[in-house]
């Protein structure tokens, strides 16, 4: 993301308010389109720059450690920036503000899905839509690789990366833990080699409930134990490990400390785990829910929601008639076990970041993970083009392949933002099916 360069603004001299932050991160959650970087570009243009509640470097110095973390950066940069202001529950309102709209319009919006995407207009939509969605992953893997990759070593880490999954599929967690081992080879064989973010970049003075207390971070720590233990106990206990739900809290616990680099970084493990390996949804189903994902506010990785509803609503837990609540309840429970750890790594890492800055010794592990999410979004793209340019093994779909091609033209050459192509592919789904072509 590109942030203009402008003279420092100063910090707010009068103290925000609890009430008017709520309402600004009520706001933020409704119109947080565009992926992270739009996101983070909305929260600097409003925070910084028009609202001036929270300084240029207090922001970047916010938006690096968060890029660091595992997990969604734009929706830990809000929980970040609300904890600065309001101290804990200004983290947790930010947070949940920011991830509550996606999860009920995904909700809304899965059941819809499978009570009507027979219909013909509905097919039509999604039928332009996918194929703009593999543009966007392509794409996706195209800037994260402008980034990240500058160097030969990282290059070979990323084919490699590509291999392991796509071609000997081999299990997502250990590319990433492969991938930091040799970044850190790389790292220690040729220094200058390692690019990575760094939180060494902003220097703000630390503000005072941010400073480090052991009592504050073994407070966090228990209590965020007791938010995951709490609820996964209670599923072993009453459903046994081996049931679906108990399984979705595992597997999305586990997800949650593996989307280093961003959702299109976890998509190919929740894709390998709830296709390959669970079988709660289809490949139609997933890349329908990415289509989704990518048409709605908030976290894309929010597709887990997706991915619970369905697999809650198609397996009946508690009966046919139940359908709805099963649905509904593994899509709560697979966010809270994707977006709890969040909120547990900013309340717990901001006060040591806001506190030390000695962070060079991660550079060289991270630039290894970064360059591993390269080969895995771009396996990931490949994933879904043989289902939509391939439907059931048939002759390649023509008109699919081409709104792929334009659409990624559209991305790179136009730079068009992908709301626009998203519609715009949307709109010719609708002509090709009124023109007997699709659907």
């Amino acid at each position: 993301m590109e942030i203009n360069n402008h003279k420092e603004v100063l910090e707010q001299s009068q103290p925000v308010s609890f009430r008017e932050a709520f309402w600004f991160w009520l706001k933020l959650g409704f119109i947080s389109f565009g992926g992270p970087v739009g996101q983070i570009a909305i929260m600097h243009t409003e925070l910084v720059d028009k609202r001036r509640w929270i300084s240029e470097k207090r922001f970047l110095h916010a938006l690096n450690f968060c890029m660091l973390l595992p997990g969604p950066e734009a929706m830990q940069l809000a929980t970040y920036v609300g904890w600065l202001l309001h101290k804990t529950r200004g983290a947790i309102v930010a947070g949940l503000l920011f991830i509550l709209p996606s999860l009920l319009l995904l909700i809304l919006l899965a059941w819809l899905y499978l009570a009507y995407s027979d219909l013909p207009a509905v097919a039509a939509v999604l039928y332009g839509i996918k194929p703009a969605v593999v543009a966007i992953i392509f794409f996706a893997a195209y800037r994260i690789a402008k980034k990240t990759i500058k160097t030969p070593p990282f290059m070979v880490i990323a084919l490699l990366a590509f291999v392991a999954l796509y071609l000997l599929h081999i299990a997502f967690p250990l590319i990433i833990l492969s991938a930091a081992l040799l970044g850190f080879i790389v790292g220690k064989s040729q220094p200058s080699a390692a690019k990575a973010v760094s939180v060494t970049k902003a220097e703000p003075t630390a503000m005072g409930h941010t400073r480090f207390s052991w009592r504050h971070s073994a407070t966090v720590l228990l209590v965020g134990l007791a938010l995951w233990l709490l609820p996964m106990l209670s599923l072993y206990l009453t459903l046994g490990w081996d049931h679906s739900l108990t399984q979705m809290g595992w597997f999305f616990t586990k997800a949650a400390f593996l989307t280093f680099g961003g959702a299109y970084a976890v998509l190919p493990y929740v894709y390998q785990g709830a296709v390959s390996i669970y079988g709660w949804i289809t490949p139609v189903q997933m890349m329908d829910g990415l289509a989704l994902g990518e048409s709605t506010p908030g976290p894309l990785i929010m597709i887990v929601a997706f991915v619970g509803f369905i697999a809650g609503y198609t397996e009946a837990f508690w009966g046919p008639d139940a359908s709805l609540t099963a649905g509904v309840m593994a899509a709560i429970l697979v966010s809270w076990f994707t977006f709890l750890p969040s909120f547990v790594l900013v309340l717990l890492g901001g006060p040591m970041i806001e506190s030390s800055y000695q962070t060079a010794a991660l550079d060289a592990p991270l630039s290894g993970i970064s360059a591993a999410v390269v080969g895995v979004v771009f396996s990931l793209g490949l994933f879904f083009a043989e289902h939509v340019l391939w439907p059931e093994q048939a002759a390649i779909d023509w008109p699919s392949a081409l709104i792929m091609l334009f659409s990624l033209l559209a991305l790179i050459k136009l730079r068009l933002g992908i709301i626009p192509v998203l519609a715009i592919s949307a709109s010719v789904g609708v002509v090709l099916l009124l023109a007997g072509l699709a659907g």
